[in-house]
């Protein structure tokens, strides 16, 4: 899949999480927020040209350490926002495998991260 087409999906998904929040539906906003943020990270790992194992980026765990190790380490990307990866698929896999109540105002932050997050991707890599 082209770096486009993954900020395509992620533009989407965050745009479902938005909807999704709004309708009260907070584990779908996160599940949406994260693979806002797991999709705009696949697509800036192909665009900073890293030489990442394209089996292991396929994996939740070997996107963000390939994340971490060739955009977060090397100083192209800010590293708060490789924490924040990280805090929202833990925040996606609560939603989406334990039941446990996720807070309204939790689900908001992690919307709202994964909107800075994708702005931060498209300004490093894909200023068009």
């Amino acid at each position: 899949m082209t770096p486009k087409r993954y900020l395509a999906k992620a533009d989407r998904a965050l745009e479902s999480a938005c909807l999704l929040l709004a309708d009260g539906d907070i584990e779908g906003a996160c599940n949406r927020a994260y693979y806002a943020m797991f999709d705009a990270a696949q697509g800036a790992l192909i665009l900073s040209g890293a030489t990442a194992d394209p089996a292991a980026i396929r994996t939740h765990s070997g996107l963000i350490g390939a994340f971490g190790k060739h955009l977060v380490k090397t100083g192209r990307i800010p590293a708060d926002l490789g924490r924040t990866l990280n805090q929202v698929e833990r925040m996606r896999l609560l939603a989406d495998y334990t039941g446990e109540e996720i807070e309204p105002e939790r689900a908001r932050w992690v919307v709202e991260q994964a909107a800075t997050f994708l702005c931060a991707i498209k300004d490093a890599f894909a200023p068009d």
